[in-house]
């Protein structure tokens, strides 16, 4: 066997993370049994988002992140179905696996980290009851959300200038300033693991 196929071999019989549930999650072939909403509210909550570059005595992890986006889009749209509601939850979950690489850096990758991405989303909707690929005008109505949740992030934690993040990322969503005040001051992962749970299960019950 050559060198190269004994690479790929290797990389097949190890392309798979062990949870804290348990479970044995394959990168390649994920399964939606193999998925646990405790182990990807523990892996997100200690995720950073910004890589780290964020001010405050924690990181601003990416547990704290959905649950800001979740919030973006109630304020934004009063009646949000709870399906879109729930999905918005979940729009970062591949990240409890495969970490929150900044956009500069995924515009050099190839297209292999968005084909890992894309089939641990699909398996994660799957999981709790969502279309693998979702319709695109709630794909695009989460995206708008986690523009503006970006936007107040690199405003307020990430050290960018309004002119530069509007920029980027749009208009600021225009959140009450005890609303920002909680979601844009950064949590313990203990905390964000907490609120993500309490968040992700009062959705999901009424979804169910």
């Amino acid at each position: 066997m050559t060198a190269k196929k004994t690479a790929a071999r290797d990389v097949q019989s190890r392309a798979w993370q062990r949870m804290l549930s348990g479970r044995r999650l394959d990168l390649l072939d994920p399964s939606p049994l193999d998925i646990e909403i405790a182990d990807i509210a523990h892996g997100l909550a200690r995720v950073a988002r910004w890589n780290g570059q964020t001010v405050g005595a924690h990181i601003f992890s990416v547990a704290q992140h959905t649950l800001l986006v979740e919030t973006v889009m109630r304020h934004e749209t009063r009646r949000v179905d709870l399906r879109v509601r729930l999905a918005a939850l979940l729009h970062d979950a591949p990240e409890y696996v495969i970490g929150d690489m900044i956009s500069p850096f995924k515009a050099v990758l190839d297209g292999h980290y968005k084909a890992v991405e894309k089939r641990l989303l699909g398996a994660i909707h799957i999981r709790f009851g969502l279309p693998p690929v979702l319709a695109d005008e709630i794909t695009q109505q989460i995206k708008a959300a986690d523009r503006g949740a970006a936007y107040l992030e690199a405003t307020e934690l990430a050290g960018f200038s309004d002119a530069e993040a509007k920029r980027l990322f749009g208009r600021d969503p225009g959140l009450s300033d005890s609303v920002r005040r909680d979601y844009l001051t950064p949590w313990t992962a203990a905390r964000a693991e907490k609120q993500f749970l309490e968040r992700f299960n009062a959705v999901f019950a009424s979804v169910s």
